[in-house]
């Protein structure tokens, strides 16, 4: 078996049905080009930390050829009508659906994600296509103040929105920020993580083949390196009109002063630190398995993966021994494994982080129920242990700061009020999760968490049609929904007279 897998690894394209998916360069007004300066820049699979392709690495002058064809197709663009977008979006699905075996092998070797998880992905992100495909617009006609007047609302495409999509969900982030701002009329600049551009890339070559006018949509594979000369770029130049960011907290607050200069319409979603609360009169079994799904998905690097398990007394031990049963059941590997259910970490910096927050959690009084180490894996250094730590206090870094981690960090809670001061004491609130058999005190309790969205008795909290987005410092906006539609719209008053 694994030395099958390497061989998959070795020659990525040869493993493909179809070898045009595997891009190298970024897509420009059309057109498939290197950069301007000619360089590369390699894509590791984490798994092994070894290369699994080199692309093309986009700079600032890229950048800016890139703004300029998003901003001469523009009026081309929005000046078709929502069924001609919506037949042309609804062919791209058709096509991504007929390529997701080979879509979820690249998103598992350039991220590491399970293939299992990276079909899954593939399926969420047409989600987003085939739901805005067939979505309107609609304005309003107003109460009239006089006789002669006649007043109307309408919502007109912004222009120009740069979209930078994270690591983590290179497939749906792409596709829940695209479908909406192509629907809506918008043309597009896309930035994808320097970790994963190879599944954006496929996405766009699709894109093309699907129809795709020349100029719609651009996309600009950047190298850690040059994200800070073309983050410049897409922030600070006055044709681009939206910014739509996934991202880190520290990120995303940069990309607000940059764009703030030329007053530029923002979508962030930022970082969160999920509270999953669980009462003494949970369902056990139910509480556990929503647990287990919601925080392993992915090894844990999902935005919404809940980071502080508050446990009432009552359940504690209980729920603690049935995690960590669960938890040392787990198969750590590789993806491209069927019975993998969970993969490295994306690079060493993470693996370190997360090893940093354990620590210092272990060094100030925190019980290793199972885990709690680096995983001794034969692929390669960026794995590490699924772990429970109980015990767990306010004082120590794991209560505060993003996990992005296969950890399990739990903490006893004593009643209602003490849970929701410790679930509101986060400066981030993009998620929260509650688990209780009382459906009143639940739906109290999550009126008063102050996050963006909210599980009760549920861990799978996100779809398109849900409004996807936080409160404080997880941002502001939301994606997928009607909502996600209008964020790339501006609204307009005209006021006829005379009539």
């Amino acid at each position: 078996m694994a030395a099958m897998q390497q061989k998959l690894r070795t020659s990525l394209a040869a493993t493909l049905s179809d070898t045009g998916l595997l891009r190298s360069d970024g897509l420009i007004n059309g057109k498939w080009v290197k950069a301007a300066s000619g360089k590369l820049f390699p894509v590791n699979d984490p798994g092994t930390d070894t290369k699994v392709a080199s692309v093309s690495a986009f700079g600032e002058a890229d950048a800016k050829l890139a703004v300029s064809a998003a901003e001469q197709s523009f009026d081309a663009w929005r000046s078709k009508t929502m069924q001609e977008r919506g037949r042309l979006l609804s062919r791209w699905s058709e096509l991504i659906g007929e390529n997701s075996s080979d879509l979820a092998t690249i998103m598992c070797l350039e991220s590491g994600k399970p293939k299992a998880e990276s079909k899954g992905e593939v399926n969420y992100a047409m989600s987003f296509i085939n739901m805005y495909a067939g979505m309107q617009t609609n304005g309003m006609v107003l109460p009239q103040q006089t006789d002669s007047h006649l007043l109307m609302v309408t919502k007109e495409p912004v222009g120009v929105c740069a979209l930078l999509t994270p690591w983590n969900f290179p497939a749906a982030m792409f596709t829940r920020k695209a479908a909406p701002a192509l629907m809506a009329g918008c043309t597009i600049v896309l930035k994808p993580a320097e970790d994963t551009p190879l599944t954006a890339l496929a996405l766009a070559w699709l894109w093309e083949r699907a129809g795709g006018p020349k100029g719609v949509v651009n996309v600009v594979p950047t190298p850690r390196e040059l994200v800070q000369e073309v983050g410049n770029v897409l922030t600070t130049d006055e044709a681009v009109r939206k910014i739509s960011f996934t991202g880190s907290t520290a990120v995303g607050k940069h990309l607000l002063k940059q764009a703030a200069g030329t007053v530029k319409k923002t979508s962030m979603e930022l970082g969160g630190n999920a509270p999953f609360v669980v009462f003494d009169d949970a369902n056990l079994e139910l509480a556990v398995n929503g647990a287990m799904t919601a925080k392993f998905r992915f090894g844990g690097q999902v935005c919404i993966a809940p980071n502080r398990f508050l446990v009432q007394e009552g359940i504690y031990e209980a729920f603690v021994a049935k995690m960590a049963e669960q938890i040392r059941a787990l198969r750590v590997g590789d993806g491209l494994d069927s019975r993998t259910n969970m993969g490295p970490l994306i690079n060493l910096a993470a693996r370190d982080k997360v090893a940093g927050l354990v620590k210092d959690a272990i060094d100030k009084g925190a019980d290793v129920v199972c885990g709690g180490q680096l995983e001794q894996h034969e692929m390669g250094n960026n794995f590490f242990a699924p772990t429970l730590l109980g015990g767990c206090t306010l004082d120590m870094r794991i209560s505060h700061e993003e996990i992005f981690g296969p950890v399990v960090a739990v903490m006893k809670f004593k009643d209602v009020d003490e849970a929701l001061t410790i679930s509101n004491s986060s400066r981030s609130g993009l998620a929260g999760y509650v688990y209780t058999q009382d459906y009143s005190r639940g739906m109290r309790f999550a009126g008063k968490l102050e996050v963006g969205m909210v599980g009760m008795n549920e861990s799978s909290i996100s779809s398109c049609v849900v409004p996807f987005g936080g409160v404080k410092e997880s941002g502001m906006g939301r994606e997928g929904s009607v909502m996600g539609m209008d964020e790339f719209m501006e609204v307009k008053s005209i006021c006829l007279g005379g009539i």
